[in-house]
């Protein structure tokens, strides 16, 4: 059994090995450390929202805070993959910080977690529509991180194309997330309101995220040379998912409206 007072007993050891195992990864043979550490990282976080999900006898992801946890988790897990594949040593790094950033978020601003859920959000699709969303958030969020260096790192023309290739690979799965986590939505709201879309700000939002991405994968295609103008791209498309994911909040036009506001 585990709440929330215990999140720093897990947290801060968990972000402590990210950031062992980002240290490893610059090291000559430190590529199985660095592995080990982030695993380790990332298993310390999973026991506690196993525990969670056990103590609150729902899944972890009515409100914000349980997103955040969600998100903290998969991107370190995304930059993992990464460095397994692509051997940059650089991802883990980045990703460590950025989980981390959002660790801290929720040690510093607790928010109310209870066991109450909405009959709508006692659904099948519950689960998988979000587990899948985060997934495509880590995974995009990833891929920022990834055009955000080729913007601003010093410009060598086969490291450049290198990590476009890596926005590219890891856009294309946190696209195809998404599409896979809209379809599970809309399935859900046909389920829980008897249609599967109604335009209210988060869809309105969502597709407006989702088409951005594809605008960058577009663009790729079609303009492959052009490769910081499309980093710029997708950092805009990350702004606009960033607008998705909890900007819609703060929207006048969803507070009291939006069914999709995180525990309202």
């Amino acid at each position: 059994m585990t709440d929330w007072l215990l999140f720093p007993y897990f947290a801060l050891p968990a972000g402590l090995c990210w950031f062992v195992g980002a240290g490893f990864a610059f090291k000559t043979n430190g590529f199985r450390r660095a592995i080990f550490f982030t695993a380790l990282g990332l298993c310390l976080f999973c026991v506690f929202m196993v525990g969670l999900w056990i103590s609150l006898e729902r899944p972890p992801m009515r409100t914000m805070g349980e997103t955040r946890l969600w998100y903290s988790f998969f991107l370190p897990a995304a930059g993992l993959v990464t460095y397994i594949s692509r051997r940059f040593k650089w991802i883990l790094s980045f990703t460590a910080l950025l989980s981390f950033v959002f660790v801290c978020i929720n040690l510093f601003k607790p928010e109310i977690h209870d066991k109450t859920l909405m009959p709508a959000l006692q659904s099948p699709w519950f689960a998988p529509h979000v587990i899948v969303y985060m997934l495509a958030y880590a995974t995009l969020g990833a891929a920022t991180i990834a055009a955000v260096y080729l913007l601003v790192g010093k410009k060598k023309r086969t490291t450049d194309e290198e990590t476009i290739s890596l926005c590219d690979s890891l856009t294309y799965v946190g696209t195809a997330f998404m599409t896979v986590g809209m379809l599970f939505g809309a399935l859900w709201a046909k389920e829980a309101w008897g249609h599967y879309w109604s335009w209210d700000p988060k869809e309105t939002w969502a597709a407006a995220t989702w088409t951005a991405y594809l605008i960058y994968i577009h663009f790729r295609k079609s303009q492959p040379k052009r490769r910081s103008t499309a980093a710029l791209i997708l950092v805009g498309s990350f702004l606009l998912l960033q607008i998705c994911w909890y900007g819609v909040n703060y929207l006048p036009s969803a507070r009291g409206r939006s069914v999709h506001v995180y525990g309202q």
